[in-house]
């Protein structure tokens, strides 16, 4: 009957969008990710972007800085991403002095604190374009 030759096309129609949108996950989600050496030439400007927008939306204070590099993972899909652990480390400098950070040592005593953090940033490196899509930060 017509109505079973209906229900049976509406099947198939749905059985074909869900391949193709699955075909296009697979697709977007076809990733490699491996380990990047902090050499890298875009790996030292993503951790100064890292750094500034840190500070730039921390409340305190003064700046941190980053101290050692745990980890840093490039991902590929059809862009860059870069997913960065860091340990940071509060500085002497305050945000208003506007030093460089070289000049800036690492405050000791009551106002010592270190963290960690997870960020995944986006990245364009022959444009120098970077977007912070994640950040996580927590004391060590």
């Amino acid at each position: 009957t017509m109505a079973r030759l209906w229900q049976s096309l509406k099947l198939l129609l749905a059985i074909l969008v869900a391949l193709v949108a699955f075909s296009y996950q697979v697709k977007k989600s076809f990733v490699s990710i491996h380990e990047v050496s902090a050499v890298e030439h875009y790996v030292k400007d993503t951790l100064q972007y890292l750094t500034n927008e840190y500070n730039k939306e921390s409340d305190d204070k003064y700046n941190f800085r980053i101290l050692r590099i745990l980890k840093i993972q490039k991902q590929v899909t059809d862009h860059m991403e870069l997913h960065v652990n860091v340990e940071m480390q509060r500085t002497v400098c305050q945000k208003a002095e506007k030093a460089e950070s070289g000049d800036c040592g690492i405050q000791q005593g009551e106002l010592y604190k270190k963290i960690q953090c997870y960020f995944s940033v986006f990245v364009i490196p022959w444009t120098e374009t970077y977007k912070l899509l994640r950040k996580n930060c927590s004391n060590s």
